[in-house]
């Protein structure tokens, strides 16, 4: 997408009086070097103080297994904790059938090579729900860095490419610069209930894509 200001043709012209903008983009394929993961336990029970009891226990078991693998307790926090009545419907009528307890733990990853095994352990242990698996990259400014200048050479190429076409002298030097700011797309897996005894779980972490744009203008004569 672009923009041409015609050139004034009153004898009024100047050097770089006219204006060609253009859009420049820049993505990034980078390599994740962390994860996070949600690991649920699920308890349900007709008695609220059984189920709070059994789910605490289970929670405390998989945060156990999850230190055992060297993930430390600062790295493992409660990321949603909710008590719900069940019901059943017969005839029209609502029949009370006990309580579900979901305790949703967020684990931070530093090493890669072990996610299937915080999975498998983490639900050899108790947990029966993992989801929003999330693969991102620590530094993410240096590489929006180095989108950014990708989508200011884009931006160049493309002034270069309408000049050429329009039989006119380019300044290259942009008479302004607009950052259109960053994206940054972390690799999600997902993953549905688990079921106890599962083999062992594959996890790829994939790429991450970081894009950056930019509004350019530049003088021509």
């Amino acid at each position: 997408m672009y923009h041409y200001q015609q050139p004034i043709r009153n004898g009024h012209s100047k050097i770089g009086g006219s204006l060609i903008k253009v859009n420049g983009e820049g993505e990034l394929a980078v390599q994740p070097d962390t994860a996070s993961v949600n690991l649920g336990v699920i308890t349900e029970k007709k008695e609220l103080i059984a189920a709070q009891q059994q789910n605490s226990q289970e929670s405390s078991k998989v945060i156990d297994s999850l230190v055992s693998l060297g993930i430390s307790k600062d790295h493992i926090q409660t990321f949603d904790y909710r008590i719900e009545s069940d019901y059943d419907y017969e005839q029209g009528k609502q029949i009370f059938r006990g309580y579900k307890i979901t305790h949703i733990l967020q684990a931070k990853i530093d090493d890669l090579s072990i996610i299937g095994k915080v999975v498998d352990t983490a639900v050899q242990n108790g947990v029966n729900s993992v989801s929003n698996v999330q693969f991102k990259v620590k530094n993410k400014d240096a590489y929006y860095q180095q989108a950014l200048k990708l989508a200011l050479s884009n931006a160049l190429q493309k002034a270069i490419t309408i000049a050429g076409s329009l039989n006119v002298t380019l300044i290259q030097t942009p008479s302004l610069v607009v950052e259109g700011g960053p994206t940054i797309q972390p690799y999600l897996y997902q993953a549905e209930a688990m079921v106890k005894g599962i083999a062992s779980t594959q996890i790829e972490p994939g790429q991450i894509i970081v894009k950056a744009s930019v509004l350019a203008e530049f003088h021509y004569f």
